[in-house]
């Protein structure tokens, strides 16, 4: 079952219009329409909207033949991604590459940490 087919089905089991729904996402009725047709591309914060009005979680509308969907959100200088998976291995190798990022980017501030300081101590010698 595609996504557009998942937002249609649950629109219908609460009972919705078409109408109601472009409604409450500040939308044309014809716009949406479209999105339950699979003719245009949801973007993220129109998937947002619809797992709020639906009161369902964003992994339970994309479609998931994969096991996995990810979601990468940036607004300026912070980025947060989102990881959904029915495969608990690919979850805990994820997290173990999140924290050797962390780890590296620790070990970079420090040696600019300790390169600064043999600068300062290279120009007091040089006096």
């Amino acid at each position: 079952m595609g996504m557009h087919d998942k937002i249609r089905m649950m629109r219908e089991l609460r009972q919705l219009s078409q109408e109601d729904m472009a409604e409450k996402m500040n939308m044309s009725p014809s716009g949406y329409a479209k999105i339950e047709r699979g003719e245009t591309r949801l973007q993220y914060d129109k998937l947002v909207q619809i797992a709020q009005i639906f009161n369902v979680s964003l992994s339970d509308l994309v479609d998931n033949d994969k096991g996995v969907i990810f979601f990468m959100n940036k607004n300026g200088n912070n980025t947060s991604a989102n990881y959904y998976s029915g495969d608990h291995s690919i979850m805990f190798e994820i997290e173990k590459l999140k924290l050797q990022l962390i780890h590296k980017n620790e070990l970079l501030e420090q040696k600019e940490k300790e390169l600064e300081m043999l600068r300062k101590m290279i120009s007091l010698l040089e006096q």
